[in-house]
Parts: C-alpha cells; sequence; structure tokens
C-alpha cells in the first residue's frame, strides 16, 4: 500500500486532471458575470450568469452516472473537459446577456462531468481509513487554481483586458491527457472490484431512496454553505469599487477555504466527520452576518450592481470565515456522503453530492442577486446567514446507522 495518498494508483492523474479542470472554472466565475455587467447587465442579471451555468451543472450531473456505466470513463471525462474549456474563448464575441448565458449552459454540462467523476474517482481509488486526507487532496487540487486565479482575474480583467481571462478558461483542455491516463486506472480498478464480487458470489446494493435518504443531512448542510460561497464569490466585486479589496478579499476566501479543505482531512479520518460538522456553520453563520454589516454601504435596489463603499476590515474577516468554513464542510460532508453508501455507489454518492454544491451556489447567486436589486446587499446576506444556521440540527442530531445493503447473490460461473 503506498502511504502518501498523493502517490495512490491513479491519484496523479486525477489531481492534474481536476486542476486543469478547476483552473477553467475559477478564472471564468467571478468574471464572466462582470462581463455581463460590462455589457449592461443588472445585479439580478449577474447573478443569472452563475444560476444558468450552475442549473445546467446539475441538470447534466444527473445524467453522468448513467453516461459512465453506457459509455466508459474516457469518452465521458474526455467531452466533459471539451465542453468546459472550448466555450470560453466564444465570450470574446459579445458581452450581451444572452450569449453570455447560452455559454453558461454549455459550459456547466461540462463540469458537471468533472464535478462528479472527479469526486467519485476518489472514493475508488482510495480506500475508507484514508478517505479524509485523499478528499483533502483532491479538494486542495480544487482550491489551489482558485486561490490564485479566482482573485486575480477580476484584476486581469480589468488591467489586461478580458480576452486573457478567456484564453486561461480553456485549460480544462490540458487535462484530456491526465483523464485518459486516469480512465484506464478507473477501469482496471473497477474490474478488480467486480472479480471481488464475483468470487464473494454477492454484490452489495443500496435502493436510491434509501440512499438519498441516508445523504440528506449532509448534502443539506452542504447547499448551505455553497449558498454563502457562491453568492460571495459572485459579488464580493459589486461590494466595493476598490480593486485590492476584492482581489484580497477573494484571495482571503479561496486560500481559507483551501486549506481547510486539506487540513480538516486527518482530523475526519481520526476523529469522524460528522462529529466536525457543526463548528463550521456556525462558524458559516458568523461570517455571513460580517459581510451583511460591512455591505450597509454597499447599496441597495438598482445601485447594487454598481459597486459601493462596503466596509473593509468586516468584509474581509466574513469573507475569511466563510471560506474556513466553505472548505471544512466540502471535505467533512462528501466524507459523510460516501460512508452512507456501500463503495459500488460512489459515483452515485459523488453525483448527489455535487448537485447540493452546485444547487447551492446558483441559489446564492439569483437568490442573493434578487434580493439586493430588490432591497440591499446587506438584507441578501443576512437572509444567507438565516439559511445557514438553520441547518445545525442536521448537524447536532445523532449520526444515522449507515444503509445496509442488500445482498444480490451473483451466479458463480
Amino acid at each position: 500500500m503506498t502511504n502518501s495518498v498523493w502517490r495512490a494508483p491513479g491519484m496523479p492523474a486525477l489531481l492534474t486532471m481536476v486542476a486543469a479542470g478547476f483552473s477553467g472554472y475559477a478564472v471564468l466565475l467571478p468574471v464572466a458575470p462582470q462581463w455581463a455587467v460590462a455589457g449592461g447587465a443588472d445585479a439580478a442579471g449577474a447573478g443569472l450568469v452563475t444560476g444558468v451555468f450552475m442549473f445546467s451543472t446539475v441538470l447534466f450531473q444527473t445524467i453522468v452516472p448513467a453516461a459512465l456505466r453506457r459509455l466508459g470513463w474516457g469518452p465521458v471525462l474526455v467531452a466533459g473537459l471539451v465542453l468546459l474549456g472550448a466555450p470560453s474563448l466564444a465570450h470574446l464575441v459579445s458581452n450581451e446577456l444572452g450569449p453570455i448565458l447560452a455559454i453558461a449552459a454549455v459550459r456547466g454540462a461540462g463540469f458537471a462531468v468533472l464535478t462528479v467523476a472527479g469526486s467519485g474517482a476518489v472514493a475508488d481509488l482510495v480506500e475508507p481509513a484514508r478517505r479524509g486526507r485523499a478528499i483533502g487532496a483532491f479538494g486542495l487540487a480544487i482550491a489551489g487554481p482558485q486561490l490564485v486565479l479566482l482573485p486575480a482575474a477580476p484584476w486581469v480583467a480589468e488591467t489586461f483586458g478580458y480576452q486573457w481571462v478567456f484564453l486561461v478558461g480553456a485549460l480544462p483542455l490540458v487535462g484530456i491527457v491526465p483523464a485518459i491516463r486516469l480512465a484506464r486506472r478507473l477501469h482496471a480498478r473497477h474490474a478488480e472490484q467486480a472479480a471481488e464480487a464475483a468470487a464473494a458470489g454477492h454484490v452489495h446494493q443500496v435502493g436510491r431512496r434509501a440512499a438519498l435518504l441516508a445523504l440528506a443531512a449532509p448534502v443539506g448542510i452542504l447547499l448551505s454553505v455553497t449558498l454563502a460561497g457562491g453568492a460571495l464569490i459572485t459579488f464580493t466585486p459589486q461590494l466595493t469599487g476598490d480593486a485590492v479589496t476584492v482581489t484580497l478579499g477573494l484571495a482571503l476566501l479561496t486560500a481559507t477555504a483551501a486549506l481547510a479543505r486539506w487540513l480538516v482531512g486527518g482530523a475526519a479520518d481520526r476523529f469522524g466527520a460528522h462529529r466536525l460538522l457543526w463548528p463550521f456553520i456556525l462558524v458559516t453563520t458568523a461570517g455571513l452576518v460580517l459581510v451583511a454589516w460591512a455591505a450597509v454601504g454597499a447599496g441597495s435596489g438598482a445601485s447594487a450592481s454598481s459597486g459601493g463603499d462596503a466596509s473593509t476590515a468586516p468584509l474581509l474577516i466574513g469573507l475569511a470565515l466563510v471560506g474556513v468554513s466553505y472548505g471544512g464542510l466540502q471535505n467533512l460532508t462528501m466524507g459523510e456522503a460516501f460512508a452512507a453508501v456501500p463503495p459500488r455507489q460512489s459515483v452515485f454518492a459523488s453525483a448527489v453530492w455535487n448537485i447540493g454544491f452546485d444547487l447551492g451556489s446558483g441559489i446564492g447567486a439569483v437568490l442573493v442577486g434578487m434580493i439586493a436589486t430588490g432591497s440591499s446587499f446587506s438584507a441578501a446576506f443576512l437572509v444567507a446567514a438565516a439559511i445557514s444556521l438553520a441547518t445545525l440540527p442536521l448537524a447536532l442530531r445523532r449520526r444515522p446507522v449507515p444503509v445496509e445493503p442488500e445482498q444480490v447473490r451473483v451466479p458463480r460461473e
């Protein structure tokens, strides 16, 4: 057994593919809405860009498990990376809201493949005893590019031109070669698992309804924190007119998220992910309250799309706090999701988890944008804080007994 999860068979290819894919995702996440605002869209329109991207992602995530079964990992992974990366340059054609939304929908389909297949592969490549650390490594490969690209992208767009950002947005294409290597390893691993199941004379399966009930608590908690993260990533450039504050704030959000998602993995393996959920929910709530306080001067109603004068210190502290919980809860809830179902349904758990993640991000962008347009950013982030606090009972309840799989006999040959 390889001691380091970083060198486990298949993990280097997975991490390289994920880093390339999320580079294209991260660089456009704040800039695509900003590009729409430059074309005349308001806060609601800017939020809709992220919302459409995430809605498309969620829609296609529902079919990724079936596509992997029918078409195989290689073709699906390659198609996903092409759909995520290639359309980025199409932004250069127009900054009108309609074309931007169409591009977002196409890219969302590619992102669906990357997210479901990527996190599902973690559960297949590394055994449960080291899964927290493997999820941490996976999370660092995701968050590393975001740490650099997400805060820098708005500044690069304003300083050097949007075309450079859209070029970087095509980086998922670089992940095609490692994706092919990963697919080969996963096919070999799945053949090994099938042989083991056949030798034992049965496979473990859980009904979809029972699995969904088992996944409800971790995915509900995840949805609330990604709602907060999606809203902050989308609207931090509109909370203040100071480009330095925007860059520093997004850097704090992504840096703390990366460190938390990585470092919490060891603690989750040692103490259990369930016991660590509730403190992070409180951190999310506190961070959003600080952002709401900072956003009092950031405009309201029609002015909410033009930036304002958010208080710098509480804004930065709030972004850092939400970043800690944003990263920590991603690791913990993913571990809880994989623990809730048998290994053969890890891709299904991955799909449900990722749907919760992206649905939360999309809802956060749309909800906060709508409330900010009708009222204020301060009110919008207070609503997000209340939603976060409402998930606390899901973390405080006793951990449910894991779903018992049915043993389905497999004829011996």
